[in-house]
């Protein structure tokens, strides 16, 4: 192999190991990009399922007051 070959070879392994480079560096930006949403979905999450077992809770309580009004009610139409 000439030296001539020999350079154009080592050129073009020094522009892949470049676009590589590229290429990881773009991914590891995105990487961290999608580590934030990840995170922002999960906060969102424990939000939105902290707001559901409230409202599961008021309605429960709703209904048991309700209930025992009903009962009264009952009671005082039986009598």
């Amino acid at each position: 192999m000439d030296n001539e070959a020999f350079l154009d070879q080592f050129a073009a392994i020094e522009k892949k190991v470049e676009r590589l480079i590229e290429i990881s560096k773009s991914l590891q930006a995105e990487n961290l990009e999608l580590h934030h949403k990840i995170k922002q979905l999960e906060e969102e999450l424990h939000l939105k399922n902290v707001s559901e077992k409230r409202h599961a809770e008021e309605k429960a309580s709703i209904r048991s007051r309700i209930d025992n009004l009903l009962a009264k009610l009952e009671g005082v139409t039986r009598s």
